[in-house]
């Protein structure tokens, strides 16, 4: 695959689509005859349809395709030659520290991000200044726009805000963080595709892109092992790896074993790079456990993929690269001229941006968040993960009380059955499972 990437032009669909359906329905109010109107719709729906299949069977490039397999042993056979225990025995008060810092951070940077998800930088700069919020926003934003509206039929914008703020409110980046913790506890450390399936039938009432369409297609009868394989052209989006974190929080300095459990996990939804996003992240939060900088669990967590592959290539740069980049605005410059055309959901041009929101911010909490938030695309997923990694490798000490103090020692969910956490429990019970993996 040559840099920067020159995707084919994708025609505007939705407002094409969206005119046509106007002329039909035009043309009915003008008098045209029915059963001709739907005949034509029929017909597009039609060409669309075999157009799409089409598109599907083309051939794929073999090399590409032997250097990204989705089976776990043929990924390990192509990893880095690496040390893959960084931790020989469990440190419990090390684990505690670094674990609440993840964990709070990880919720801290989501809660700060969700309210302003997918905006252009020019939206979120024009909303701080109307807001009179600072621009990128060292606090949480002070308004939403849109403040009774409600996330998940659970927490309304206005509960992620600075006067809203009373507990974390829902998003799915935190639930399937928590999630996590429930099939580990439920199944055991080494628990299977069939299990992550099961949970996702237990506890899932809805799910987004890739995951609403495997979480469809276990609720149809289909096997968890090939629920990701039908119908669905989101497999290499960002949706598994948000659901790195749990992995990473119980194998502490132990990145093969929370790469394994991310595999597992990914399966489920996600295949090639879809997959590696989990399976680097988990690395990377489990590597950080045992190193003091987070820009070098980023480099081990590189260990974990494949080291020809997409992804590991944009890594690479982007921890090349990052070591020129000042800003949010040069961050997302720079992607956008690497990654131009890639969905603003994916998981590789959302790395990047991680990683750049990382060594921007350095050993500052507050700015490795704000300007990944600032950055734009997924950012309540970047900012995340971001936080989740900070505090992994700095320790809760590093992070300061006002991002977390709001919380009140609570978490929501939109898990059926379990619908609150206590974020000290949590953490309890992710240390009592941890340290099993000694």
């Amino acid at each position: 695959m040559e840099y920067p990437m020159n995707y084919p032009k994708i025609p505007e669909l939705g407002r094409k689509f969206g005119r046509f359906a106007e002329y039909a329905r035009l043309k009915y109010e003008y008098g045209a005859d029915r059963d001709e109107i739907e005949k034509e719709l029929a017909a597009a729906f039609a060409a669309i349809e075999a157009a799409q299949e089409k598109i599907i069977k083309l051939r794929e490039d073999a090399a590409l395709a032997a250097a990204e397999p989705n089976g776990l042993e043929q990924i390990k056979a192509l990893r880095p030659e690496a040390a893959r225990k960084l931790w020989k025995e469990f440190d419990a008060g090390l684990y505690a520290e670094r674990l609440e810092g993840a964990f709070i951070g990880r919720m801290a940077g989501c809660t700060l991000g969700t309210i302003v998800e997918g905006w252009s930088i020019e939206a979120m700069r024009s909303w701080a200044e109307w807001i009179g919020d600072s621009f990128p926003p060292v606090n949480y934003w002070s308004a939403a726009k849109h403040p009774s509206d409600r996330r998940y039929n659970v927490s309304r914008c206005y509960d992620y805000t600075l006067p809203g703020l009373k507990n974390v409110p829902v998003d799915d980046d935190v639930t399937y963080t928590l999630l996590g913790l429930l099939i580990a506890e439920e199944y055991g450390l080494d628990f299977t595709v069939a299990d992550v399936g099961k949970a996702w039938l237990k506890y899932l009432p809805i799910a987004c892109t890739a995951e609403e369409i495997a979480l469809d297609n276990l609720k149809a009868g289909v096997a968890a092992e090939i629920a990701a394989e039908a119908n669905n052209p989101y497999v290499q989006w960002i949706g598994a790896d948000i659901r790195s974190d749990p992995w990473g929080y119980l194998a502490p300095g132990l990145p093969e074993k929370a790469a394994k459990m991310a595999w597992t996990d990914a399966w489920i939804s996600h295949r090639r790079n879809g997959i590696y996003g989990e399976m680097y992240f988990s690395a990377v939060i489990a590597a950080a456990f045992a190193v003091k900088d987070a820009v070098e669990a980023l480099k081990l967590g590189l260990n974990e993929i494949p080291k020809d592959c997409l992804l590991a290539k944009d890594v690479r740069w982007a921890l090349d690269y990052g070591k020129n980049i000042k800003n949010y605005e040069e961050a997302r410059n720079a992607v956008d001229a690497r990654l131009g055309g890639m969905s603003g959901v994916h998981t590789n041009n959302n790395a990047c941006l991680t990683i750049f929101g990382l060594m921007i911010g350095g050993s500052d909490f507050t700015r490795c968040i704000s300007e990944t938030i600032a950055m734009g695309y997924d950012n309540d997923c970047t900012g995340a993960t971001v936080g989740s990694i900070f505090g992994a490798a700095y320790g809760i000490k590093a992070i300061p009380e006002y991002w977390y103090k709001p919380f009140n020692n609570i978490v929501l969910t939109y898990m059926n059955g379990q619908p609150e956490f206590a974020i000290d429990d949590a953490a309890k019970r992710f240390a009592a499972l941890a340290k099993k993996q000694f």
